[in-house]
């Protein structure tokens, strides 16, 4: 066991400098391309270890939980489909794949405190920004501590793509280059840098997304030696070869995207770089240069926008990381 008795942790947004598909794999999935870009804006989690305790090698039913979760937003109508439940149990079948012995000896198999998780909501649901899967990140990190299993970066970045194809990169806690599904992840060297998000409270369904006949389904795929030699053409603009090809397809179908991102290409002339969709949307940001943040809020101030919005800028530590 651990000597952790609480645990507060940060759970961030990211954003998609880019995102490309580059075909379809047999399984039914698509296989991505992106730059995945970690925010200093999101959501905490806490976790406490109660003096409950539960039997790890018992089936994990809604009746039989290993953490009793609360949060400052409605939870999800079936606890078993949320994420951050998604995310307990998986490490835990994760831990009982690797040692089935433990199972049939209590001695070997003391068991383990309930966990209470209470989630502080700041992000915005279906808006592109990783907010499910970045708790599910969380929630694996510190259960990881709180449990005492011990597993390390690359076993929990395993264990958390069997959850969704989002969390590895929250797992692994900085920017990087993600490919397949978004489980391979290569981490790149990114200049800080400043962010206005716009969040449209429309989206469009995910699937719905995928199956749309005007998505682009072949981009050619690009190295990574060649991503990272190409900063420039996503970092505060958006040159051939990249683009988010989702972004035309949810601007034709999602007016609120549409009007959001014509907001901000309005901002274009005064910041010198050029505003994009993140992930399938709903939320589009626009690079800011420091010396443009005072002209970018007084702007605000004067003029508002269309839906809600946020300033930040990018996370610039790994506090993401398990020690």
């Amino acid at each position: 066991m651990t000597s952790y008795a609480k645990l507060s942790l940060f759970s961030p947004a990211k954003i998609n400098l880019f995102l490309h598909i580059t075909g379809k794999r047999a399984d039914g999935y698509h296989n991505l391309q992106t730059v995945f870009r970690l925010l200093d804006w999101g959501d905490t989690l806490e976790f406490l270890v109660t003096q409950d305790s539960f039997d790890p090698t018992a089936p994990i039913n809604e009746q039989h939980l290993p953490v009793r979760l609360s949060s400052t937003v409605a939870i999800t109508a079936q606890v078993m489909d949320n994420l951050v439940i998604k995310a307990a149990v998986a490490l835990l079948q994760a831990w009982q794949n690797s040692a089935p012995a433990r199972s049939s000896d209590p001695a070997v198999t003391p068991h383990l405190p309930v966990i209470e998780v209470t989630l502080n909501k700041v992000l915005p649901t279906g808006a592109g920004l990783g907010g499910g899967s970045s708790n599910a990140a969380t929630t694996l990190i510190a259960l990881n501590k709180l449990w005492g299993f011990h597993y390390d970066i690359e076993a929990l970045i395993k264990i958390g793509a069997t959850v969704g194809a989002d969390v590895p990169i929250f797992v692994l806690g900085q920017d990087a280059i993600a490919e397949g599904i978004g489980e391979r992840l290569t981490p790149i060297k990114l200049p800080q840098h400043q962010y206005l998000l716009l969040n449209p409270a429309a989206h469009a369904a995910t699937q719905a997304l995928f199956a749309h006949p005007d998505l682009q389904r072949n981009v050619p795929a690009l190295s990574i030696d060649e991503i990272k030699a190409a900063q420039s053409c996503y970092l505060q603009q958006l040159n051939a070869p990249f683009s988010n090809v989702f972004e035309p397809v949810v601007t034709k179908l999602v007016p609120e995207v549409n009007q959001a991102l014509n907001y901000l290409r309005q901002l274009e002339a005064l910041t010198g770089t050029q505003a994009r969709m993140t992930g399938t949307g709903s939320s589009v940001f626009l690079p800011i240069p420091t010396d443009k943040i005072s002209l970018i809020t007084h702007h605000l101030s004067n003029a508002g926008a269309p839906c809600d919005y946020v300033l930040t800028q990018s996370l610039d530590k790994n506090g993401q990381n398990p020690e």
